[in-house]
């Protein structure tokens, strides 16, 4: 008895499909968590800036008066640099979604209220508004 390989192979290719479409559609993005900003923080950005400091450019850390410094202290700003990077620091616009950027700014910005000295975790930015008055 002899098989077909064309036909083996398409039975291996429909078997693939079909548990690429049961993965996806198993993994919805409405249900998919977001997560925290201080873990997207210490995944993608800790290596270069780990409590707030800059290891490449010292005297540009994210502490409050260095964001203010360089008109880095808005949500807005830092969501710009994080989506599209500037001189050492790379762009993480197509590695990171809107979401995660939006917890790493608000996480940021949040931390560099405290000076970096407490971890708490805001999660919005009505939250890092309130914490500033």
């Amino acid at each position: 008895m002899s098989t077909n390989p064309l036909k083996c192979w398409s039975k291996i290719a429909i078997a693939l499909i079909g548990c690429a479409i049961a993965i996806f559609v198993g993994i919805s993005p409405v249900l998919a968590e977001v997560p925290s900003g201080e873990q997207l923080f210490n995944a993608n950005c800790s290596a270069c800036h780990i409590g707030g400091n800059n290891v490449i450019i010292s005297h540009k850390t994210l502490r409050k008066e260095a964001l203010e410094k360089y008109e880095m202290n808005s949500l807005e700003a830092i969501r710009y640099q994080v989506i599209h990077g500037k001189n050492a620091m790379p762009a993480f616009g197509g590695r990171l979604s809107e979401e995660e950027v939006e917890a790493i700014s608000t996480y940021v910005l949040g931390q560099a209220e405290l000076d970096w000295s407490t971890k708490v975790e805001v999660s919005t930015s009505q939250e890092v508004s309130e914490r500033k008055s």
